[in-house]
């Protein structure tokens, strides 16, 4: 799959709150850029049809602007928005405040997920389910729809209702992956802290895992392309 891919759309998620922020988390700065600025280079590393979920009139001189149909019920209702707005099937979904994730792992996901059938694509670390930063085929918002009208809005209880791949944290660090990366920013004091680090997507990856990791999915995707061709 080439770098920056027709066949993917990727969406920002911006629309939150931000509350324990104090101030609206994608014009917070870290490192001389606002975490949009790094989520929207980040997302553009793997396809030039980059979006925001959001506000427009806050967000549309950055990307093209998608806004909740659900309005205020969180992030599933971003990812419906975003699906339902998608003219591709396969989707990146990526939350503004996860400033350390390297442009590798969306590699990583979009190659998984191209390889199979599943309908969501999300890493799984000790901490739990990364919804907002996975791969969801168009079909998962027929899911999500029927949960926020039904005034249900975590994310993780659909995972059960739909065909799912998790790519679990061993996997993750075989393909030399940290689970730190997923860190999120939501405090003040966090984004200090984050502002004290080197914030280089290398330091979250093994450079010899991932060369062996990324032999691996060049063997696995070109087994996927004979089998769809003898197909």
């Amino acid at each position: 799959m080439d770098a920056a891919s027709p066949d993917v759309t990727a969406f920002i998620l911006a629309g939150g709150k931000s509350t324990r922020m104090g101030a609206d988390k994608a014009f917070v700065t870290l490192d001389g850029r606002t975490l949009l600025e790094r989520a929207l280079e980040l997302a553009r590393s793997v396809t030039r049809d980059v979006r925001i979920v959001g506000d427009s009139a806050k967000f549309a001189s950055f990307a093209p602007v998608v806004e909740d149909r659900f309005r205020d019920r969180g992030p599933l209702a971003g990812i419906h928005a975003a699906l339902r707005a998608s003219p591709v099937e396969l989707n990146l979904i990526l939350a503004v405040d996860v400033p350390f994730v390297p442009p590798s792992l969306l590699q990583y996901m979009i190659m998984r997920a191209n390889n199979s059938a599943a309908t969501a694509t999300v890493p799984r670390t000790n901490g739990g389910w990364q919804p907002l930063c996975a791969v969801y085929r168009r079909q998962f918002a027929d899911a999500a729809e029927k949960a926020l009208r039904a005034r249900r809005y975590k994310i993780d209880a659909l995972f059960a209702t739909v065909e799912m791949q998790a790519i679990e944290e061993e996997e993750l660090l075989s393909a030399g992956f940290s689970a730190q990366m997923f860190r999120n920013l939501n405090t003040r004091e966090e984004l200090e802290a984050a502002k004290t680090e080197d914030v280089s997507p290398e330091n979250y990856t093994d450079p010899s895992r991932k060369k062996r990791a990324q032999d691996n999915n060049r063997e696995e995707d070109e087994r996927a392309k004979s089998s769809r061709a003898s197909s």
